[in-house]
């Protein structure tokens, strides 16, 4: 097995950053990963003390598909987070300023329209030692390509692995593999993952990266398919360090 490719979702809902390497950290979430999600009106969140909230609560692809339609860019040194559209630049702000989180935070609501915003759209940053996760296991998420590549076949059509949001994309394995994973470890270059659990998919995965089109329904096809709607697996860091694009990835159970 290789790591393939790798990937940061610095804001929940925005899209995918392409990484070389990454640092992981013993316990600790993917770098960057999730950091900042959008307020979809009051979600009640409390970053004093802060606590997982269902995703319905921001701005997310499962209700807000054309937020792929945009292509953003975080800078962690300067804390500017850049949207485009087709190639366009169309939002900038330094999210460390009032001003810079209100242009984000309108742009996004005009671009959705009051069709799809329920409140004020408020940008939160997450506390240390807490994300913005899908899932309150969320630590890493990793994708097995080969069983994107079967959803591929079953769908009968082109199937971006972006639709799927993981941070880590292993190849060479077989097909659904990571079924076994569950309860066992990883080492993926100078880090060990412990797998926890398998990933239920939604809505979110039957939007085009790119185009904010809603064209397929994947979690449909892999029911009927598959028998089940999952793609991926969540892991915890075990034990950190630094990951490369091309490492082994090795069973150790």
């Amino acid at each position: 097995m290789r790591l393939a490719q790798l990937y940061r979702y610095p804001v929940k809902g925005l899209s995918p950053e392409a990484l070389e390497t990454a640092d992981l950290q013993t316990d600790g979430y993917f770098p960057c990963d999730r950091l900042f999600a959008l307020e979809n009106g009051p979600s009640g969140f409390d970053p004093a003390a802060p606590e997982h909230q269902p995703k319905i609560k921001f701005l997310m692809l499962m209700k807000n598909g054309a937020l792929a339609g945009l292509a953003t860019r975080y800078d962690e040194a300067s804390a500017v987070l850049t949207l485009s559209q087709d190639g366009r630049e169309v939002a900038r702000g330094d999210l460390r300023t009032v001003e810079g989180r209100t242009e984000i935070e309108g742009f996004l609501a005009d671009y959705l329209g009051a069709a799809e915003i329920r409140g004020r759209v408020r940008l939160l940053e997450a506390p240390d030692g807490f994300r913005f996760t899908d899932s309150k296991s969320g630590f890493v998420s990793l994708i097995n390509l080969a069983s994107v590549a079967a959803i591929e076949a079953a769908q009968g059509a082109a199937v971006d692995p972006l639709r799927f949001r993981g941070n880590l994309y292993i190849e060479g394995v077989d097909a659904w593999a990571e079924a076994d994973w569950p309860g066992k470890r990883l080492r993926v270059g100078e880090a060990v993952l412990s797998v926890l659990k398998m990933t239920d998919r939604c809505a979110a995965t039957g939007v085009e990266p790119g185009t904010g089109r809603r064209d397929m329904d994947l979690v449909q096809t892999i029911r009927k398919a598959f028998g089940h709607i999952d793609c991926g697996v969540y892991a915890r860091v075990e034990k950190g360090g630094r990951i490369r694009r091309g490492d082994a990835v090795e069973p150790l159970d």
